[in-house]
């Protein structure tokens, strides 16, 4: 798990919008659509799971 110069760039996306923040890491796979279904069942879920996703990718 090597930060990379793009990551500051993906937290901000995952604390604006985070579908977009794990779009920018993993593309359209299943962590992007799990992502958007945590969002619309609330903001917050959303934004710990593209943190997750972020730091563990």
């Amino acid at each position: 798990m090597a930060f990379t110069p793009t990551d500051p760039i993906k937290m901000i996306f995952a604390v604006l919008l985070p579908p977009l923040g794990v779009f920018f890491e993993v593309g359209i796979k299943f962590p992007f659509w799990l992502n958007i279904l945590l969002t619309m069942l609330g903001f917050i879920p959303g934004v710990i799971h593209a943190f997750y996703v972020i730091f563990k990718h």
